[in-house]
């Protein structure tokens, strides 16, 4: 702008002098000229310096990052910082008019909290025009800090165990990957209790273990023992479905249910009451209690509440079997509660002064929503069930937690019709078609979630 404006008032100078009659007018505009010119010259160089100054801040941030990136994971010690940080620079700087560049950067290692690596750049660039105004060089310097362990984080892993996960032994591609980003985000924790993970398998129900019959947050009103397929009529798969479904669908449950003794109950639960189905609600009453439920294709593997126990958390992604109908809103539910610091999963405290803690939910399917207590004939989409998840998947949201959400369809179901939307953004979904896939992917959300902060 400056330099457009000189040009202008040369401009104008130039017509003036041209029409001029007076012979005083060329002495003025030859006296005139010196300043005019030289702030012309001093617009550029000054222009040339800001470029290297601002291509050299965005080469900093990059190799700020990535000397950040490999220290945290251990690929350099604090000592290569140097070498490793002029080796990244040099590839990514390249100024021709940056004269006598030189970076160094230094690291902060932290006994809690917030390590950095800062790196300094400094350089000039040689005048063509201030150089007669006494000035060769124009120096500038700029700096780039990275910073990680500032944001704690709290992972819920939602896992789809329903029938399907047995073709194509998707089940085995998605317990391979999972391990695999329980080791990627393990390695993030610099100090015990920097990472939490907790483990969700689930299919219509969840199953959180028989430990739990006498909790207070159980209700027993819609329990039945009795798995037997002519218990339930009315309607297509009904003699699937347990005591509480066949009442939740209006269809007709033929067995004495009596007061049944809780012994045999097996650990699942179904969808609490609406809406409390679709909310954080602490259980406090019937209406916020969670449903015991006799499913006869109730997940095998009970969900794992937020641990740093990483060989805990390996066995329990091990054990998961496939078997039974899809509703992903319980699963997603019970990821939200995992997060949370009340009852029934009680999660943590969140305590220390002074840091972020980041609360995230990775949703895994390999189907479209088939069943919940209320909806769907456990085998064919169900757009009722997608509703509420919508509805759930927005609360969650809004409560600040970041969701990804995963889809593998090997049997060209077609696309969910809420799992995008239900992802915090765009690049949060992943539509996979093999389960080839479900490792990058799943790597990929690793690195989204442990990827650095640059703070100028």
């Amino acid at each position: 702008m400056a330099f457009k404006s000189a040009c202008s008032v040369m401009r104008s100078a130039f017509g003036k002098f041209r029409k001029s009659h007076d012979g005083n007018i060329a002495v003025i505009f030859a006296i005139a000229l010196v300043p005019l010119l030289s702030f012309v010259g001093a617009a550029i160089d000054y222009s040339r310096a800001n470029a290297a100054r601002s291509s050299m801040q965005a080469a900093l941030d990059s190799t700020a990052l990535m000397v950040s990136k490999d220290l945290s994971q251990g690929i350099i010690t604090p000592g290569q910082i140097n070498t490793q940080a002029q080796a990244y620079f040099t590839a990514l700087y390249n100024n021709n008019d940056a004269k006598s560049v030189t970076i160094s950067a230094t690291y902060t290692a932290s006994t809690t909290v917030g390590s950095t690596v800062q790196v300094n750049g400094t350089g000039s660039v040689v005048t063509d025009f201030l150089k007669v105004a006494g000035f060769p060089n124009l120096n500038f310097n700029t700096s780039s800090t990275s910073a990680w362990g500032s944001n704690l984080l709290r992972v819920a892993l939602v896992l789809d165990n329903t029938g399907s996960m047995n073709n194509y032994n998707k089940i085995g591609a998605l317990q391979t990957a999972a391990k695999n980003l329980v080791t990627q985000l393990s390695g993030l924790a610099k100090n015990t209790g920097d990472v939490y993970i907790s483990v969700i398998p689930f299919a219509i129900d969840v199953n959180v273990g028989t430990s739990n019959v006498n909790a207070s947050w159980l209700r027993w009103d819609l329990f039945d023992p009795s798995i037997s397929t002519s218990n339930c009529t009315g309607g297509t798969n009904a003699g699937y479905m347990s005591y509480a479904t066949c009442l939740g669908h209006n269809y007709t449950w033929h067995h004495t249910v009596g007061s049944p003794s809780h012994s045999t109950w097996g650990g699942c639960v179904t969808d609490r009451d609406s809406t409390n189905d679709v909310n954080s609600a602490a259980p406090s009453s019937l209406a916020t209690n969670f449903i015991a439920d006799q499913d006869p294709l109730c997940p095998v593997t009970q969900i794992l509440p937020l641990t740093y126990n990483w060989t805990n958390v390996n066995a329990n992604i091990g054990s998961m079997t496939a078997n039974g109908a899809t509703n992903q809103t319980i699963g997603l539910q019970w990821g939200w509660l995992s997060l949370l610091q009340q009852s029934p999963l009680n999660a943590p405290a969140e305590s220390i002064t002074g840091t972020t803690y980041q609360h995230v939910i990775i949703l895994f399917t390999d189907g479209l929503n088939t069943g919940d207590r209320w909806n769907g004939d456990l085998s064919n989409t169900n757009s009722a069930v997608d509703t509420k998840m919508a509805t759930l998947c927005a609360n969650i949201k809004n409560s600040g937690v970041i969701i990804y959400t995963v889809q593998i369809d090997t049997d060209g179901a077609g696309q969910s019709a809420v799992l995008p939307a239900c992802a915090s953004s765009t690049g949060n979904f992943f539509m996979l078609t093999q389960p080839s896939q479900i490792a990058a992917a799943f790597a990929q959300i690793g690195t989204s979630i442990s990827k650095l902060r640059v703070a100028k």
